[in-house]
């Protein structure tokens, strides 16, 4: 069990870091992530749809429209 890495140091995104800075073991994590099992047949499809442009209220944007065109007018 003193094989096994600190879970904080297995996230995917992270482990290369730790790796070069010496703080997880490339072993040790190689042979964490071939014990995980495969949940692939547990995965669903993700649907996503982009909002109209038109429908985007950037209320930002309008006040700087706002400010160009009264400073133009002063």
């Amino acid at each position: 069990m003193a094989d096994t890495p600190d879970s904080k140091y297995l996230d995917k995104r992270t482990a290369e870091r730790y790796v070069r800075a010496g703080l997880l073991d490339e072993k040790a994590y190689e042979r964490h992530l071939k014990g995980l099992p495969d949940v692939a047949e547990k995965s669903v499809p993700v649907e996503t749809t982009m909002s109209d442009d038109e429908d985007f209220d950037d209320d930002d944007e309008e006040e700087d429209e706002d400010d160009g065109e009264d400073g133009a007018s002063a």
